[in-house]
């Protein structure tokens, strides 16, 4: 019976996928803003595929979709922050007002950006415009996922075209992506000439089950769009930092159903498979690898990387009261830290640099350069196999010696870097 009823949905989607990247009016939430200065900078521009929108998401839904997975692949490498300015219902007409208005720094009406627009913080985005600007000229790096809305043009006359009309028409829409991307990349440069940009091309996600002949059109569309994405790319070959291309549509091809929701619900958004994938590919495009933890793969329940090494010990860090605990010398070794152990008074006292952090055991209170800081959970000597290791707050410690603490939750990691 259900199978019945998707070969009913494909029709349908055989006809809405010439949208490609169909957008719900419900939105979800953005990133969160960028926080220092000196941060590996993110920003991220585009449609609902940047905004890490799937289907059942509401305003108070917090994604996870490729744009928060390339913040976790930056802190492999230093502290990261990344910015979202996905926007539901996007064009690429709407992303080059957008950036346009960006560049002449005034706020603008949400309609000046795209009219009708279905995502309820478009206000918000349009009267931002002057932090958008300031974060797009920090930039280390600026992704792009445009094009899908492009063709919504196209939907009331499919059922009454033949395949040669709407092959011409969707030769005019793609002519016009192409021209709005350009002069987006070249507004981009303008404000930023060192950030890095890269461009995701676009996926198609009905699979060959929808009909061989369908599948063929719109695998063929698709390769329109990828090959404009790589024309802007050859474009700028020759700059200082050359434009990158993430080529998401290979990736998904044959793998339409395992990597969106069109089977399961319909819609065309990637799955969290989907999105980890799109993450793979920005990543590999940027720093040439994806890299994963012992904890995201299930091994552990908490992975440690420090200055982008995952600590590999016979002592596993311990969860504790919702605190990470680490054996000292573990750390130590991996910052580069030194400590001293005063076996008379139980106390641990680390140095780095200029820092130094002073740690009893069994004490709910350490000092940070001289001054007290308190931890709900004192250190703690832990025994292993015929050893006793003396077990740290990780986060407290490492934040006393000036670096840099973060938490991933979805890959069960804590990462540690340089301020």
């Amino acid at each position: 019976m259900k199978h019945h009823r998707m070969n009913k949905a494909f029709v349908l989607a055989g006809a809405l996928a010439l949208v490609l990247i169909l957008f719900s009016g419900i939105a979800a939430k953005p990133a969160q803003a960028a926080e220092a200065v000196d941060d590996y900078l993110i920003v991220a521009l585009g449609d609902s595929i940047t905004a890490g929108y799937e289907p059942g998401m509401t305003e108070q839904s917090v994604p996870y979709g490729f744009v928060e997975r390339l913040r976790e692949q930056g802190l492999f490498h230093e502290r990261t922050s990344a910015v979202n300015y996905g926007i539901l219902g996007l064009t690429s007409e709407g992303l080059k007002n957008y950036v346009t208005a960006i560049q002449k720094g005034v706020p603008a009406a949400a309609a000046d950006i795209q009219a009708n627009v279905p995502d309820p913080r478009i206000a918000s985005f349009a009267a931002g415009i002057a932090q958008a600007k300031a974060e797009l000229q920090k930039a280390d790096l600026i992704t792009i996922t445009i094009g899908g809305n492009d063709l919504l043009k196209l939907l009331p006359d499919v059922k009454n075209i033949s395949l040669d009309q709407l092959r011409a028409q969707g030769d005019e829409v793609l002519t016009r992506y192409g021209d709005n991307l350009r002069e987006i990349v070249r507004i981009l440069l303008e404000l930023n000439p060192s950030a890095q940009i890269v461009i995701a091309d676009q996926y198609q996600p009905v699979p060959k089950l929808a009909g061989a002949a369908i599948y063929d059109e719109l695998q063929q569309l698709a390769g329109k769009f990828t090959a404009i994405v790589d024309g802007i790319v050859a474009d700028h070959a020759g700059d200082a930092k050359p434009v990158k291309a993430a080529h998401v549509a290979a990736a998904f091809t044959g793998r339409e159903i395992s990597l969106t929701h069109i089977f399961s619900d319909t819609d065309i958004h990637p799955n969290q498979a989907g999105y980890e994938e799109i993450a793979k590919i920005f990543a590999e495009s940027v720093w040439g690898s994806y890299q994963t933890t012992t904890a995201k793969t299930g091994g552990a329940p908490i992975s440690v990387v420090v200055k982008g090494k995952e600590l590999n010990t016979p002592y596993p860090p311990i969860l504790k009261n919702g605190q990470t605990f680490v054996a000292i010398k573990d750390i130590t070794d991996a910052i580069g830290a030194q400590s001293k152990w005063d076996s008379r008074t139980s106390t641990a006292t680390v140095t780095y640099g200029s820092r130094t952090v002073v740690i009893p055991i069994g004490a709910k209170q350490i000092k940070v350069d001289g001054t007290p800081a308190t931890t709900a959970t004192p250190a703690f000597l832990q025994k292993v196999g015929k050893e006793n290791k003396t077990y740290v707050p990780l986060a407290l410690l490492v934040q006393g010696l000036g670096l840099d603490v973060q938490y991933s939750s979805k890959m069960k990691t804590v990462f540690i870097n340089e301020l």
